[in-house]
């Protein structure tokens, strides 16, 4: 599994939504599944699906799937 693939998966286990659903423009409350509770499950499903630990500033700037992918390669997480 590559790291996008883990990403959608991260973002469908947290949020309970279809796969198809994670695409770069989805942003943090612009769905109802998204909001401040799913938020923290969100940061701890990605902390432990790639084994970093987000700093605080991190998870409040992780505003979008796209942002999430730019916060990640900080974290030498890369996406092709």
């Amino acid at each position: 599994m590559d790291n996008q693939q883990k990403l959608q998966q991260a973002f469908t286990v947290a949020l309970g939504v279809q796969p198809d659903a994670v695409t770069d423009s989805l942003q943090y409350n612009t769905i109802p599944e998204w909001d401040s509770t799913a938020h923290m499950i969100l940061i701890a499903e990605l902390e432990n699906v790639f084994d970093v630990m987000l700093d605080t500033d991190d998870i409040i700037d992780m505003s979008s799937v796209k942002q999430a992918k730019v916060i990640l390669q900080k974290y030498d997480i890369n996406f092709a």
